[in-house]
């Protein structure tokens, strides 16, 4: 008898515990939004932590409050950023998936491109223009032509290939593409001042109006 009290008080704890969990998670899965309106695939600098990077942030932080209600993700492109050039075409073929899946799971969402750096030579790589001219060729995957369409707006900064006379406004994303170089930055132009490089969080508002007239 008293085991069957026990065995009931039992039940009724679980049943109560799990009530309360529903109660819960149902307003957080209720306000879930699987796809939002406008997503920043970024891929970060050399050197950068995982994550879009804080040449990423400000360009996400500049063109949120541009969209007004509209909802704004971020994806931080996963590849290892390191003094490994090549291994920039693991960006590429990562941001190619994740870009594929979007269009394919959200086709309404506006995607935008980005990266600083080396992670503006992975968006090169999806447009197939060679980061570092004929040094190295176009390594890497370029996105697919169904995919290329779905891509609203396009914004690098510090870009290798702009030195090599190949700057992102020339590829297939064309008018669709803004392509940001400091005076005297080295790595994408002539210029031979190494600080130059480090400067483009100034530059996010730029491209956030830019982007904001696309998307």
């Amino acid at each position: 008898m008293e085991s069957q009290r026990l065995r009931r008080r039992l039940v009724g704890a679980v049943l109560t515990a799990l009530t309360v969990a529903a109660t819960l998670v149902a307003p957080a899965l209720a306000s879930a939004q699987p796809c939002s309106d406008v997503t920043v695939v970024f891929a970060r600098g050399t050197g950068e932590p995982p994550g879009i990077g804080r040449v990423g942030q400000a360009f996400v932080d500049a063109l949120r409050p541009q969209l007004g209600a509209r909802t704004l993700s971020s994806y931080g492109v996963n590849y290892p950023a390191s003094y490994d050039f090549l291994l920039a075409a693991d960006g590429a073929a990562d941001a190619s998936a994740y870009v594929a899946n979007i269009a394919q799971s959200c086709p309404a969402t506006r995607i935008v491109l980005g990266g600083f750096s080396q992670g503006a030579a992975v968006i090169d790589m999806l447009a197939g223009v060679p980061p570092l001219g004929n040094r190295l060729g176009a390594v890497g995957p370029m996105l697919p032509a169904p995919a290329v369409s779905k891509v609203a707006a396009v914004a690098v900064f510090g870009n290798p290939a702009t030195k090599f006379g190949n700057p992102i406004t020339s590829s297939v994303f064309g008018g669709r593409a803004i392509d940001l170089c400091t005076d005297g930055d080295p790595i994408c132009s002539r210029g031979r001042n190494p600080f130059a490089h480090r400067d483009y969080t100034a530059m996010a508002h730029q491209a956030a109006n830019f982007v904001a007239g696309l998307v």
